[in-house]
């Protein structure tokens, strides 16, 4: 146990968060996924499994200490709602709500097309499957840096 950190995040989890850079996507997937398959296409090869947590919880950890890419205009991606991509499930929206809250600005994630999202969340750093089974909690998050004077 460390100080100060959330106590989802563990040891594989903390080392995917530190080994990833500037760029990398991190995948944070629900139960439904196809985790294995994907997480075997990724940079690390690696998934780290949340069970018996909620998607925003499991968001709200990860954001305490992964920087979102500033340079980038969609740094937080979500899986679109098939046959309805304007659709925001309450998953979706409860994310979001997380995203504000720890960030303290409104980073809206952009929806991509189902398949889309299993080709960018290949081409990742790694996944992080949670074990909350509602269908479309899936998001694709690009960290970024951290910037200031050692």
């Amino acid at each position: 146990m460390l100080k100060g950190l959330d106590p989802i995040l563990g040891p594989d989890l903390l080392w995917v968060l530190a080994a990833m850079g500037h760029g990398d996507d991190l995948a944070i997937v629900d139960a439904n996924h196809p985790a294995e398959r994907i997480a075997a296409a990724t940079v690390s090869r690696r998934i780290v499994r949340l069970p018996g947590l909620t998607m925003p919880r499991a968001v709200r950890a990860i954001l305490s200490v992964l920087p979102i890419d500033d340079f980038e205009p969609e740094p937080i991606r979500r899986m679109s709602v098939v046959g309805d991509a304007d659709a925001v499930p309450a998953v979706q929206q409860e994310v979001q709500a997380e995203i504000i809250r720890v960030l303290g600005r409104d980073v809206v994630p952009t929806g991509i097309d189902r398949y889309a999202f299993y080709a960018a969340a290949a081409q990742g750093f790694a996944v992080v499957q949670v074990g909350d089974p509602r269908p479309y909690g899936c998001f694709l998050i690009r960290k970024g840096i951290i910037t200031g004077a050692m």
